[in-house]
């Protein structure tokens, strides 16, 4: 069951977060909600895959 919600939430973060690699965003000067945004699709991915 949680496997699902995250991905559902990973499918809703797609449609709704930016995709910072397809900007092509270099990670050492983006900002902190561009690192928070970013830390956040990862550890949803991360559960969503695992």
């Amino acid at each position: 069951m949680k496997q699902s919600f995250f991905k559902i939430l990973a499918k809703i973060n797609k449609a709704v977060l930016p995709s910072y690699t397809k900007q092509r965003l270099d990670l050492s000067k983006a900002s902190k909600l561009q690192m928070a945004i970013f830390g956040w699709k990862v550890y949803v991915t991360k559960n969503a895959l695992g």
